[in-house]
């Protein structure tokens, strides 16, 4: 089950089917990994500050961020974890790339579930292969590849 709650009334005012592309992108995201079709996950669209408290409590960085991702421990129900996602950093961060912001979301909801999965990026190998499965998650939503131009969406 994918719960998607919204915090942030400027998503539902920016993108009225936000709830619909977060859960499509996070379903297809899922859809790579041949154990996890049943798995749970949360994804809560937030805005600037309540990220940057989560970025401040759980990574040691004061600041907002993209999006955040936070595996949960093994557990009977098949709870993934959660995501997060800060309203203004996406906003802006589609708007410098000229790109739609619905885009934008949905690549860093699939980035999110992918490191729910356990993939990372913090070597060269590990960002290629996560890269690489971004691409046909979002090809499959219709989503150009986000990276075409040399440049990351996210941190």
């Amino acid at each position: 089950m994918i719960d998607v709650e919204i915090e942030e009334e400027a998503w539902t005012r920016a993108l009225p089917e936000v709830e619909a592309l977060a859960m499509a992108a996070a379903q297809a995201a899922l859809s790579t990994a041949p154990n996890a079709p049943s798995a749970g996950l949360a994804i809560l669209l937030a805005d600037d500050e309540t990220v940057r408290d989560l970025n401040a409590r759980f990574r040691g960085k004061d600041g907002p961020t993209n999006v955040l991702s936070f595996p949960a421990p093994e557990n009977p129900e098949g709870h993934l974890g959660d995501i997060a996602l800060a309203y203004g950093v996406c906003a802006r961060e589609a708007r410098e790339q000229g790109k739609p912001i619905g885009h934008h979301l949905q690549h860093l909801v699939a980035h999110g579930v992918l490191h729910l999965l356990g993939y990372d990026h913090m070597s060269d190998d590990e960002a290629e292969a996560m890269e690489g499965l971004e691409r046909v998650v979002l090809a499959g939503l219709g989503v150009p590849d986000p990276y075409q131009a040399g440049g990351r969406d996210h941190d």
